[in-house]
């Protein structure tokens, strides 16, 4: 069957987009989780157009073949990862920015252009694409689509499903359906627009997104505040979302966190300190809403608290915070990054629990967080090469995503469920919700081809 799949490929795409080295095809696997098993796929196709897409998945429904949509592969959850046998669908050489109109406030893009040039050229026309994943460097539009990708500046402007309008979706059978619309308000039926956002690939490919913009902010100024203890830095941040302040960002780096970013990246942040709140503002006036923050931090017990006094400074200590993942896969060569939110209110207690976690498991855990939306990435930090710290390392992070669960919150804040979370998903929805998203699921992919494996 493989050689038929191969030649019925072939017939509607050009030879430079369908690859079958199986050493090329291997390196197509996997995204960036770790515990998230992967098969071999038979054939990798990186298709440039819409048709092209059609062609494809009219192959694999005619074959029933499973078909692995993956952008950048950047995800943490496995949900970019191969099944075996099937089709990679990779979309990466769709990276057209078809359209930015000023006056409609709106970008139409492919699914492959990149976060951060998509950002840059819609800037040049004085607007702005808010979500901004850590990865905005890498990650494509496509795959912050079907994630449904957070980033630094939810806590004021929202996650990505805010700002996706409308979608071209390629469905299983090679079909092509258009959701949503182009205007500022629009009604009309079900969402099926936001049905999409989130659904990691599972109900369709989206080949085209047109999406919301914002005028572009004034610059954001910065302030560090440092805390002896997690949860006076968490009343200070319960204080500051209480008081009706509206950040452009309100970030939290624990002390293991702060420890391992100035041991990759010797910045002199202060080791001293238990946490460290990053708050930012890009109002008319930073520098007004910066010092009425710092005096909330303060009155919450903060032993410093340093405002930036300008663009450069404000870039150094957002630095420091992107760099906070890749610091703490150095501490041990190996992490399972988390993606438990809950409400502001508990994240106290979300952090002490994540504490007592790591002591009982013998584990180094650090914790970043995007504390403005109480969604906090625990990481926990081991040894691959010891069978012994990864069993560890997998039964904490299931105890961190209970812990979530019991504060009242959810499994994933902006990673996705994909293969690594699967059977907390059910946990999460209880099974009358399993039964209708299944559902949903039968109702666009009746044979089961998209993304198999992944979500149920």
């Amino acid at each position: 069957m493989s050689r038929t799949l191969i030649d019925l490929l072939q017939e509607g795409l050009p030879a430079e987009a369908v690859l079958t080295d199986p050493d090329v095809t291997s390196s197509y696997s996997h995204d960036m989780a770790s515990f998230c098993d992967a098969g071999v796929p038979a054939v990798v196709v990186l298709p440039r157009t819409v048709e092209q897409v059609q062609h494809v998945m009219r192959t694999a429904t005619e074959l029933r073949v499973p078909v692995v949509p993956q952008g950048a592969r950047t995800g943490l959850s496995g949900a970019a990862n191969a099944s075996e046998g099937c089709i990679v669908l990779s979309l990466v050489r769709m990276d057209r920015i078809l359209e930015i109109s000023p006056v409609d406030r709106i970008a139409v893009v492919e699914p492959g252009v990149v976060n951060a040039t998509l950002s840059r050229a819609v800037g040049e026309h004085g607007l702005y694409y808010p979500p901004d994943p850590s990865s905005w460097e890498m990650c494509t539009i496509g795959g912050n689509i079907g994630t449904a990708s957070g980033g630094l500046c939810c806590v004021k402007y929202g996650v990505t499903a805010e700002y996706v309008l409308g979608l071209d979706v390629v469905l299983a059978d090679g079909r092509l359906m258009s959701t949503g619309r182009r205007t500022a308000k629009g009604v009309a039926g079900y969402d099926l627009t936001r049905l999409f956002v989130g659904s990691e690939g599972s109900l369709g490919i989206v080949v085209r997104a047109v999406l919301a913009l914002r005028p572009q902010p004034p610059q954001q100024l910065v302030l560090a505040a440092e805390f002896g203890s997690s949860k006076a830095a968490c009343d200070a941040i319960c204080a500051i979302m209480e008081g009706g302040h509206v950040p452009s960002l309100l970030e939290l780096m624990d002390r293991t966190t702060v420890k391992a970013v100035n041991a990759l990246a010797h910045m002199g942040l202060p080791e001293t300190t238990e946490a460290l709140l990053l708050a930012a503002f890009d109002t008319p006036d930073p520098a007004a809403d910066l010092a009425a923050v710092g005096a909330l931090c303060e009155a919450a017990g903060a032993t410093q608290v340093v405002p930036a006094e300008d663009a450069a400074e404000s870039e150094l200590l957002l630095q420091a915070r992107r760099l906070s993942l890749t610091a703490l896969e150095a501490v041990k060569g190996t992490t399972m990054i988390d993606d438990v939110c809950v409400p502001r209110s508990r994240l106290a207690e979300m952090l002490d629990g994540v504490e007592r976690i790591g002591e009982k498991y013998g584990l180094t855990i650090g914790v970043c967080a995007h504390a403005g939306d109480g969604n906090t990435h625990p990481t926990v930090c081991f040894d691959a090469a010891d069978p012994d710290e990864g069993r560890r390392a997998r039964e904490s992070f299931d105890e961190i995503m209970a812990l979530g669960l019991e504060l009242g919150g959810t499994i994933t804040g902006e990673h996705g469920v994909g293969v690594l979370k699967k059977e907390w998903l059910a946990r999460e929805l209880g099974p009358v919700g399993v039964e209708m998203q299944q559902a949903v699921k039968a109702a666009f992919d009746p044979h089961s081809l998209l993304n198999p494996g992944k979500l149920f």
